[in-house]
């Protein structure tokens, strides 16, 4: 990938925190792809495809771990859960065999798994060497007659977030507007109500959080074209393109993509969240504003009013439960702010979150959730989470998994938010499942049991000595 393109995607105008003063996002800091760099975003980006072929051209160890590394579920293909890698070695780099190496390794996918297209993923190595990934997989492509969609996200052009917007770039360049939509069942838009096409972009369906949620769009007649890319298929990915109203779901990452197809079809979008009870009712409100259907407004607001009525009474023996309940969040993105919005709505105070991957305006809805003084954390080492837990006396830490060990350590209750986690809490569903395993997790009979000094250091005979 060319400098200027890369300069290109740092540079979304729609970002609101993109102006004339600052030239897009931050340019990548020696040291900043620690903690993901542009193949890692881009991988994960598109992995939860299901129906493709994933190949990581490069060394064996940027294919890393594959199986079960994002928590993404399929309700069909499991394809996209095989690591695939060419293996480059020093051989293959000293002989100039990458690009043969490439070619073969689709053959290979193509043979035994007769995938619906192969996406090829570039690494530091052969992007250093030179190897042209876009001329093999079109030649490939002609070969073999199934689509072949390079990504040219090498570790080194910038982290992880770079990574998001180059995977949605390819998708837009070589995937959406391929193929048309399959026609609606006969008799399906001759009911009560109109049948209208969206999209969801930045859905990963972690837990299996969209499925949640399928079951509202589809009592009001929207129909799902696509998520990108959570439980998608590529022929989906494909008629993206045909969306009447696109939602950009808690990713500001792939904002290129809604913006790239309002731009090339006039499709609308909006950012909301499908995390808490009152940002669900946005989403769908939102999804009608812009469709513009005043009977689909109607049935919105009656499915509103029906859902509301019924989690708020699942919900109140729980919310008993954590009314002022102290959380430390530390995690990153729009989820500093979102999920705020959800544990706001359980009655518990959420003392300060991280802020590590937010962009401006996920800043500024974090203040309006929380106040103009709210503790904002750029960096969270254990430390100072563990300082921030034991000052503000913070029930529960509500983090990424890679601070689970960091809490279990100090003894503090901890709940996994990102994307290792086991339990899906988006939706309506979603937040009766989200205050079960706050309950869960602060009243375990464990934390008084660990806290408590051991057995042979309180117990002592009467004159002081130990036994």
């Amino acid at each position: 990938m060319k400098q200027k393109e890369i300069a290109a995607l740092l540079d979304e105008p729609a970002c609101s925190h993109n102006n004339k003063s600052k030239s897009g996002c931050a340019r990548p800091k020696p040291g900043a792809t620690a903690g993901g760099c542009a193949f890692d975003g881009a991988q994960i980006a598109l992995l939860p495809i299901a129906d493709v072929a994933h190949i990581v051209h490069g060394s064996i160890a940027c294919a890393g771990s594959s199986w079960d590394n994002r928590g993404t579920r399929s309700t069909g293909p499991r394809l996209y859960r095989i690591g695939m890698t060419t293996d480059l070695t020093e051989q293959d780099v000293i002989m100039g065999r990458g690009e043969k190496r490439l070619f073969h390794s689709i053959k290979q996918a193509v043979q035994d798994h007769q995938p619906a297209a192969v996406f090829v993923y570039n690494t530091c190595v052969p992007a250093l060497i030179g190897d042209d990934i876009a001329a093999v997989c079109k030649e490939a492509q002609t070969r073999w007659g199934v689509p072949v969609v390079p990504v040219d996200a090498a570790g080194f052009y910038g982290t992880k977030n770079l990574g998001n917007r180059i995977a949605g770039e390819s998708m837009v360049k070589y995937v959406c507007g391929t193929r048309e939509p399959d026609p609606l069942p006969e008799g399906v838009d001759s009911g009560d109500k109109t049948i209208h096409d969206i999209a969801l972009v930045g859905e990963y369906n972690i837990a299996g959080e969209l499925w949640h949620v399928l079951p509202l769009l589809d009592e009001l007649g929207l129909r799902v074209l696509c998520t990108l890319s959570g439980d998608a298929r590529f022929r989906e990915v494909q008629t993206m393109h045909r969306s009447e109203a696109n939602m950009m779901v808690c990713s500001k990452a792939m904002i290129n993509v809604a913006r790239k197809l309002q731009e090339a079809f006039e499709t609308p979008w909006f950012e909301g969240s499908f995390y808490g009870v009152g940002d669900v009712s946005q989403a769908l409100r939102d999804f009608a504003r812009l469709i513009d259907d005043p009977d689909l407004t109607a049935r919105t607001e009656a499915l509103i009013e029906r859902e509301e009525a019924k989690i708020n009474k699942e919900l109140a023996p729980w919310r008993e439960k954590l009314k002022g309940r102290k959380v430390l969040l530390y995690t990153g993105g729009v989820k500093s702010w979102s999920v705020i919005a959800a544990l706001q709505d359980l009655g518990m105070e959420v003392v300060a979150t991280g802020t590590r991957k937010s962009t401006e305006d996920d800043k500024a809805r974090i203040r309006e959730l929380m106040g103009q003084d709210a503790v904002m954390l750029e960096e969270g080492n254990p430390r100072n989470l563990i300082n921030i837990v034991r000052e503000h006396d913070v029930d529960v830490l509500i983090a990424g998994g890679r601070n689970m060990y960091t809490a279990l350590k100090a003894r503090i209750p901890f709940l996994d938010i990102n994307q290792e986690r086991e339990f899906g809490y988006a939706g309506y569903t979603g937040m009766v499942e989200l205050a079960r395993q706050l309950v869960l997790t602060i009243e375990s009979p464990v934390w008084p049991a660990v806290r408590n000094p051991a057995p042979w250091h309180a117990s002592q005979t009467s004159t002081g000595e130990e036994l």
